[in-house]
């Protein structure tokens, strides 16, 4: 039997576990497995990520909005990714579940 993953609820899920990632302390861990997975260019997205969220400042006002910009950004980013390499459905997967892990 094959397992058909829904791309549209794989990217949102795996959009909004990327950004999480980014505000985590153990992100260079993440960062690591992503370039892994995905490879350097999505890598460097998720850095970019990392510092806007920093340069936003929502570690010191609590300020959610930056973050769920960057969930939207992230969700068509891996939904292209999806669409053009569906094969790496299982990574973002995993990479989701792995974002809770660390």
């Amino acid at each position: 039997m094959t397992h058909v993953q829904h791309q549209p609820r794989v990217a949102w899920d795996g959009a909004r576990a990327f950004v999480r990632a980014a505000t985590r302390h153990n992100f260079a861990e993440f960062s690591r497995r992503v370039r892994d997975r995905l490879g350097p260019d999505v890598q460097e997205q998720l850095i970019a990520t990392r510092d806007y969220l920093i340069a936003s400042g929502i570690w010191d006002d609590g300020d959610r909005y930056p973050m769920d910009v960057e969930a939207g950004k992230w969700r068509w980013r891996l939904q292209d990714l999806l669409q053009a390499r569906p094969d790496l459905a299982g990574a973002i997967v995993d990479l989701t579940a792995e974002s809770f892990e660390l």
